[in-house]
């Protein structure tokens, strides 16, 4: 809790300080229009890159893969975005982070190697939670989950098909 505290503190003076820093050396109306900018090509940064994963999320789920990546990535396109439309350089630069693909599988996949993030439990397919039997009746086993090398997550679980 102190570490988000930390962080609703420092980001905007630190935004604000360079703000001012920025707007004394090339002046005010300059500043505003480079974060206009930033908005502006961040904007059509996102929208272009969540197709892009979207279409990825897509194919996975009609292959039968769960897009655990995918939906990792939006998440991260979602922040990303949001930062970006907050004013200011810092959030810019982390927000930029968020939307270029490689930094951002990058991070991803950090975090799911470092076991940060685990992509296994809840997923319901046909009744059966993974980590379930077969027969759904809570015959529970740790579902065991591979990360490739280009950040495709592949989760084993059993399900049950209803009719």
């Amino acid at each position: 809790m102190r570490f988000l505290f930390l962080i609703f503190i420092t980001v905007p003076i630190l935004e604000m300080w360079l703000l001012i820093e920025v707007g004394s050396r090339i002046g005010a109306l300059p500043t505003i229009a480079l974060v206009a900018l930033t908005a502006f090509i961040g904007l059509n940064l996102l929208r272009q890159q969540g197709v892009s994963t979207l279409t990825r999320a897509q194919s996975r789920l009609n292959a039968g893969e769960v897009p655990a990546t995918e939906i990792l990535e939006g998440l991260f396109l979602a922040v990303g975005g949001a930062l970006l439309l907050t004013p200011g350089f810092f959030t810019d630069a982390v927000g930029f982070c968020c939307l270029l693909r490689p930094i951002r599988r990058h991070i991803i996949n950090r975090m799911l190697q470092s076991g940060l993030v685990r992509a296994s439990a809840g997923f319901q397919t046909g009744g059966a939670a993974f980590g379930e039997g077969p027969s759904g009746a809570g015959e529970s086993r740790e579902p065991r989950t591979q990360v490739d090398r280009d950040g495709h997550v592949t989760i084993d679980g059993d399900y049950k098909r209803e009719e």
